[in-house]
């Protein structure tokens, strides 16, 4: 064999050599990353195996709920879009018992909501109370196809099979998480929320600044000079596709069920009198439709009223402010008591908690 040959030779050698240095290295990473991961368990959606109970590090609550869904600790829950996070669970316990946690997304859509409810009642084993909170999103005619927002939604983790989401974990945000987990077991790191999911988001009451409110809200539209009259054949054409989510949900199996469409500023409704009125009103007719005839209580405080009236209620057009939210938990409280309309205009009634037996149900039609 000549020297080119021997120095050919061994610089192969070199280069495998070489590459198998790095596939080692590369091997070895990527096993930290793993165990670090597993550890930290930072969504807590992986088996626990040093650190026994979950705590919030994260912003995105759909990485999160799904933790406090199969956690066991909570057998009621309310959901929602960020209008109803703010509805405390202490004080959603004093009206209707049980122990609750807040599970509502940030711009959740209706499908989203949907899913953290299913998968709350799957891992739970006697659900007691399902509070939903309505809003836009439950009339989108385009919910069907609209489903996420670009916040994406791991479907992966609300599965059954815990080892499968490890591979959709082996992301630089997941081991940042993993990090801020081990930095709050150091005692460096706070839990950024309480473990039932409630989330004050908006700034603290000592911030507010009634001003700086009135730019956000904007001003009330006035009512639509000439109503718009729909045809029946065009409300029938109207789509809520997201309907037949909420159907669904409150065909399952909890010991109560209420429906709440949460109040956002008059600024933020639909203008008295126009086409996305009467749009909503339709909405509002086919939910009261479907919640009477599953026995269902609907309280409807989307309306034009002293909470929506009021600038000082708000930070703007759709977030009222804490105390308002306690407000709105106490008058939740006497609507479903009183099943009346509020003599002083909060809400009104669309649907009474009356159970009706498949026989005694009437026929009707429901349009999604």
């Amino acid at each position: 064999m000549g020297d080119s040959t021997k120095a050919e030779a061994e610089e192969t050698r070199s280069w495998k050599r070489y590459w198998r240095l790095i596939a080692a290295v590369f091997v070895g990473e990527l096993l930290i990353v793993c165990a670090l991961i597993a550890v930290a368990n930072p969504y807590g959606n992986l088996p626990h195996l040093l650190l026994k109970s979950h705590v919030i590090m994260d912003t995105n609550q759909r990485f999160q709920h799904p933790s406090i869904a199969r956690s066991g600790r909570y057998d009621s829950i309310v959901i929602g879009t960020s209008t109803s996070k703010l509805l405390r669970p202490g004080a959603l316990e004093r009206v209707f018992g049980g122990r609750f946690a807040n599970l509502a997304f940030d711009d959740g859509r209706a499908w989203e909501q949907y899913q953290i409810a299913k998968l709350f009642a799957e891992h739970t084993a006697h659900p007691h109370t399902l509070l939903i909170g309505i809003d836009s999103v439950w009339c989108d005619p385009d919910a069907d196809t609209h489903i996420t927002t670009y916040r994406g939604f791991p479907e992966w983790m609300y599965d059954d099979d815990p080892w499968n989401d490890l591979v959709w974990m082996l992301n630089k945000r997941t081991v940042e998480i993993s990090g801020r987990r081990i930095g709050n077991v150091l005692g460096i790191n706070p839990d950024r929320i309480p473990p039932n999911g409630y989330d004050v988001f908006v700034p603290d009451e000592s911030l507010y600044d009634l001003a700086k409110a009135r730019a956000h809200i904007g001003p009330v539209p006035p009512a639509s000079p000439k109503s718009y009259i729909a045809t029946d054949a065009e409300r029938r054409s109207w789509r809520y596709p997201a309907l037949r989510w909420l159907e669904e949900l409150l065909d399952g199996t909890w010991q109560r069920k209420a429906i709440v469409i949460v109040p956002v500023h008059a600024a933020a409704q639909p203008q008295p009198g126009s086409l996305a009125a009467a749009r909503e009103e339709e909405c509002k007719a086919r939910l009261a439709a479907l919640a009477r005839r599953h026995g269902v209580p609907l309280v409807d405080f989307r309306i034009r009223s002293d909470i929506t009236m009021r600038d000082e209620n708000y930070w703007d057009s759709l977030h009222y402010r804490v105390p308002i939210a306690e407000r709105i938990v106490d008058e939740i409280g006497r609507a479903l008591a009183t099943e009346q309309d509020d003599p002083m205009g909060d809400w009104r009634i669309l649907a009474t908690q009356r159970y009706q037996s498949a026989e005694q149900r009437p026929l009707l039609p429901i349009r999604h």
